[in-house]
């Protein structure tokens, strides 16, 4: 064993008398165990609230959107539509015109943003059959269009899947001058049945109604143009990859976005956030250390005849120095493994049974949503270690000068 740590080791956890140096040992092992514990929990429910954006966000939205960089549409043509099916790892192209639209069944009524989607949505799974709460997940039979509302528009307009009596009725305002005179020319309208009742998250469950391209086009007056060209990538491509691809292929007019950067604003806050108390965390790691030094210097002047014997044996200065280092290190590391355990054990326990709640109803998860990750873990640690050497270095150096007078 290293002799400066055999050393320390001695004067922590010696059987001797206790006295006041060994109570403030343990108050500054407890208190960083305490901080510790609390930084790792901190940036745990971070990394929770980033994993269930990303779940919630994931389960609606594509892999890949690729929008107008001016304006809110665009127009699609099939040469446009080939090209990027013919980059490697593009499986699907949605095309997609959304808007907002005013909806009327029997005497209730609501504004949603509509979203005209062409055949093969379907196929992307972003609505699997398990959230279909009513009806059928289809947006067509035949001839006949059906629309896919969400569940909060299904339970405020109280609409029925099975009862073909009572069409949806669909509203788009036009853009026409104010002087006309003609009320039918200020609007159109157009009625599709519910064919189904879709459960997602309640941000979309609130607000969407999907129906089929062609129905939308009708309404909304779109014609060849599109707001948006959704994309599912084959299995096991690399998303950053193809997005790269089909920047390069349509040009700066065009925005391509993976699922992140469709929420920049939001992924963006949150890592701030993160960034932000992840630096709180700094400055309370050098607050729980204060003990440390504090104790490091009172063991210093304690420890004045042992100083003087060690230098007298031919302990060099540096010796010395590494003796005080090693037992803020000492003390530091049993508070802060502590610590570490600690947090782990609640972060692993809130994740089996969710003690602590989101306190609200309406909360997509019961539990606070937390995750362990191991960069988290290093961080702090390594931050720990940086902050003993330096606030242990003081007290060392005093502890050499004892010496070095002693010798005179």
């Amino acid at each position: 064993m290293n002799l400066s740590f055999f050393i320390a080791r001695r004067y922590l956890l010696s059987k001797r008398k206790k006295n006041f140096i060994n109570v403030i040992s343990i108050i500054s092992a407890v208190a960083v165990t305490i901080i510790t514990a609390a930084i790792i929990i901190v940036l745990s429910i971070f990394n929770g609230l980033e994993d269930l954006l990303h779940t919630l966000n994931n389960s609606f939205d594509p892999e890949i959107k690729i929008e107008a960089v001016l304006g809110k549409s665009f127009v699609s043509s099939p040469q446009l539509i080939a090209k990027i099916k013919g980059i490697k790892g593009v499986e699907i192209v949605t095309e997609v015109i959304e808007d907002y639209a005013y909806v009327r069944y029997n005497d209730a009524n609501q504004v949603v943003t509509l979203k005209g989607v062409s055949d093969n949505f379907i196929e992307q799974n972003r609505i699997p059959k398990e959230s279909i709460v009513e009806g059928e997940l289809k947006l067509r039979k035949g001839d006949v269009n059906y629309a896919l509302v969400g569940r909060g528009i299904y339970n405020a307009l109280s609409i029925s899947t099975k009862n073909d009596f009572y069409p949806l009725q669909l509203y788009y305002i036009k853009n026409v001058k104010a002087t006309s005179l003609d009320p039918s020319s200020l609007y159109s309208k157009k009625n599709i049945l519910a064919g189904g009742v879709f459960s997602i998250v309640q941000n979309f469950d609130d607000n969407y109604i999907i129906v089929p391209l062609n129905f939308a086009q009708d309404l909304l007056n779109y014609g060849d143009k599109r707001t948006s060209l959704e994309i599912k990538t084959k299995a096991g491509s690399n998303i950053y990859g193809v997005e790269s691809e089909i920047q390069k292929m349509i040009g700066n007019d065009f925005k391509v976005l993976n699922n992140e950067e469709q929420h920049d604003d939001i992924y963006r806050v949150l890592k701030l956030e993160k960034l932000v108390a992840s630096l709180a965390s700094v400055l309370l790691l050098i607050i729980g250390s204060i003990n440390i030094y504090f104790n490091l210097m009172m063991l210093a002047l304690d420890k004045k005849k042992d100083i003087s014997i060690l230098s007298a044996l031919g302990a060099s200065d540096q010796l010395l120095m590494k003796i005080f280092i090693a037992e803020g290190l000492l003390i530091a590391g049993i508070g802060t493994f502590s610590g570490l355990a600690l947090a782990a054990i609640v972060i692993f326990f809130q994740q089996q049974f969710g003690f602590v709640s989101m306190g609200m109803a309406s909360a997509v998860m019961d539990g606070y949503p937390v995750k362990m990750v191991l960069s988290d873990f290093i961080y702090v640690f390594f931050i720990m270690s940086v902050i003993t050497i330096l606030i242990s270095f003081r007290p060392a150096v005093l502890a050499s000068r004892f010496a070095s007078v002693r010798n005179l």
